[in-house]
């Protein structure tokens, strides 16, 4: 039998490791409990070679309507912490991330889903930043995050309101990057991370890096690649007029 209290729950197939929050009581907010346990969750799909992406969303109707805020009455700021520690180990997975966003994206949620690589939402979606209706300071990382994301403006914005915006607001700033019909979410993810999987992990986790600043690996790819036959097959397959069949990280 399922567990009925709120938790994260993982599946994988085809490659594609998918991660789903799970507290439809609360609309999927996230209690310290799930927090805590995110890190945990993701280091042995990072280290699973037949995972080569992974999914975030939420169960059922809406992705995450932030942290539980019944929790926020405890003493200390051990949720934010913990929040940090999640976000940041969702942020450093080493193979391709992408958020399905249905429903409400907000506070907490927009934290884990600003920390996927990619996001997309079903039409109807909201998203929202809102520690400015709480009186609480949003972390430096997250802020961060979030304005290499949407830019300084469109960050100050959603931090300084606290007001929900629309997909078509949230493709316009950059916050997601595709906006489907409803209905047509699962399909569209399934179908992108397919073709995920057929690229190389080589090129993916190496773009990864420099994408989020890393400037010190140059070196360390370039040995990657000269000993991972990534390049030699990909090429030989372009002449072949074959799909390639890439064996980084595998």
């Amino acid at each position: 039998m399922e567990p009925t209290e709120p938790h994260l729950k993982t599946s994988v197939a085809d490659g594609v490791a998918t991660v789903v929050v799970s507290n439809p009581a609360k609309r999927n907010a996230m209690t310290a409990g799930m927090w805590r346990s995110l890190p945990g969750l993701l280091a042995p799909l990072a280290a699973d070679p037949a995972v080569r992406a992974l999914v975030l969303t939420g169960e059922g109707g809406t992705f995450c309507a932030g942290a539980d805020i019944s929790t926020l009455r405890e003493p200390g700021d051990e949720q934010q912490s913990l929040a940090v520690r999640a976000e940041e180990a969702l942020a450093a997975f080493p193979k391709p991330t992408l958020a399905a966003v249905r429903g409400y994206c907000v506070g907490g949620g927009s934290q884990l889903a600003a920390a996927c690589d990619l996001r997309f939402a079903e039409e109807g979606a909201l998203f929202g930043i809102t520690p400015s209706k709480l009186g609480i300071v949003y972390p430096s990382s997250s802020t961060r995050r979030l304005t290499a994301l949407v830019g300084p403006s469109a960050a100050k914005y959603l931090l300084f309101s606290g007001e929900l915006i629309d997909t078509e607001r949230a493709l316009r700033t950059g916050f997601v990057d595709e906006v489907l019909p409803s209905g047509d979410l699962e399909k569209r993810v399934a179908a992108f991370t397919g073709v995920l999987v057929a690229r190389s992990l080589l090129t993916q986790a190496a773009a990864k890096e420099f994408a989020d600043g890393r400037t010190d690996r140059d070196a360390y790819w370039a040995e990657q690649a000269r000993g991972s036959g990534d390049t030699a097959e990909g090429v030989a397959a372009f002449l072949e007029r074959r799909a390639p069949r890439f064996t980084y990280g595998a």
